[in-house]
């Protein structure tokens, strides 16, 4: 298993650490849009399961490329106990390679591809989920972050 990259990046809550989670199972979700459906239906499974999640010590962060007064906006709106990272710049949708030619309407656009990620105590990647599927996701997720 691969060591994930240390990197530091604005978040809902200052600023998001990998290396400050160490100890901690971190599951990172990336998904294209703040306030689109399927965005909203995601972050709210992750929210609706959180505690178990947290039971486990597991940390939860989003990101998408939105900016950070959009990532407040849908937080605040969407209660999500957990933070969301603004990645404008691309650097993490790049690191993780989750930036894919996708089929918008019939036009080619560069797009993130729903992924997530599930590093471990040790910050090492654990398992990673490409091209996901929303409906049942989140319980997947928490189904290996509990059997780790």
């Amino acid at each position: 298993m691969a060591t994930v990259s240390d990197f530091t990046a604005p978040s809902t809550g200052g600023e998001f650490k990998l290396s400050a989670q160490k100890g901690n199972a971190v599951v990172i979700y990336f998904y294209p849009k703040d306030n689109t459906p399927g965005c909203t239906m995601e972050g709210s499974q992750f929210r609706d399961l959180h505690k178990k999640f947290a039971k486990t010590g597991a940390v939860i962060a989003g990101v998408s490329r939105d900016s950070l007064k959009s990532h407040e906006n849908f937080k605040t709106k969407m209660g999500f106990p957990f933070e969301l990272i603004s990645d404008v710049d691309e650097k993490l949708c790049k690191q993780f390679d989750v930036i894919k030619m996708k089929n918008m309407y019939g036009k080619k656009v560069c797009g993130v591809e729903r992924s997530t990620f599930l590093i471990g105590p040790d910050g090492k990647l654990i398992r990673e989920w490409r091209g996901v599927k929303v409906p049942g996701h989140a319980d997947e997720v928490l189904a290996a972050v509990q059997a780790l």
